[in-house]
């Protein structure tokens, strides 16, 4: 990694948020930022540790009820912090969970109401029905996005955020509204595992992208998309739900 370019990783709260294989999503990150050639450096964060002085990218999973309980007091302490970096133009990715601790608020199937941080301007209230399987996106900027869904949760977008894409297969964020995610700036949230990453290099290209862009100035992508990335994107979009 001698004479590489740098670029800070905050893999939050993988203690607690990181169900359903979202790991997978920073190691995906990180072996694409190296493609592209930049030396990626993870730091794990997880209640009541400080976030690194340096911050290029911030990314995260999700996980249970309990671990949203757990975390969202620490997110809370530490929002002013991560209000900044996001408003600062810090590439993020929030997946299921943190994805809705990084909207206004989440209130449970129980009625128990997790207070967010309102990055993203989205609300979940926790539904009866378990929206799984296979789904299809497709986005204006990123093009055909495929990951797996496994919620319950119904997130409703305000006008401060747009859909991260349109749903051609699966449910998203609801099963009403017909879109998947969220994006704010350069902040996306989305209930999308499997993981997602892995499957839509587009994604991960966005997040190095914008990160080196803020601080390097610029960003020269070199790494094509991989034969066996596209067997597996095809693979998923012919499973059945």
């Amino acid at each position: 990694m001698t004479g590489q370019r740098e670029l800070a990783i905050v893999s939050l709260y993988p203690r607690d948020m990181n169900i359903y294989g979202d790991r997978g999503n920073v190691l995906a990150l990180t072996r694409r930022a190296r493609e592209h050639g930049y030396a990626p450096r993870v730091t794990e964060v997880n209640p009541g540790d400080a976030l690194p002085e340096v911050v290029d990218i911030v990314i995260g999973g999700g996980g249970q009820d309990s671990g949203q309980g757990r975390v969202a007091k620490d997110l809370s302490a530490r929002a002013g912090e991560i209000r900044a970096l996001a408003g600062d133009g810090t590439p993020m990715l929030m997946v299921c969970g943190l994805y809705q601790l990084f909207g206004h608020r989440f209130i449970t199937h129980t009625g128990d109401e997790l207070v967010g941080i309102g990055v993203l301007d989205v609300e979940t209230r926790g539904g009866g029905e378990r929206m799984i399987g296979n789904i299809v996106l497709d986005s204006d900027e990123f093009g055909e996005i495929i990951g797996y869904e496994n919620h319950s949760g119904n997130t409703t977008l305000g006008p401060g955020s747009r859909p991260l894409g349109r749903v051609i297969q699966g449910a998203g964020n609801n099963p009403e509204d017909g879109v998947e995610g969220a994006r704010t700036g350069n902040v996306i949230g989305s209930y999308l595992h499997g993981s997602l990453l892995p499957k839509n290099p587009a994604l991960s290209d966005f997040l190095v992208g914008e990160a080196a862009r803020r601080r390097y100035g610029d960003f020269d992508p070199v790494a094509p998309v991989g034969e066996t990335v596209m067997r597996a994107r095809e693979s998923a979009k012919r499973r059945p739900r």
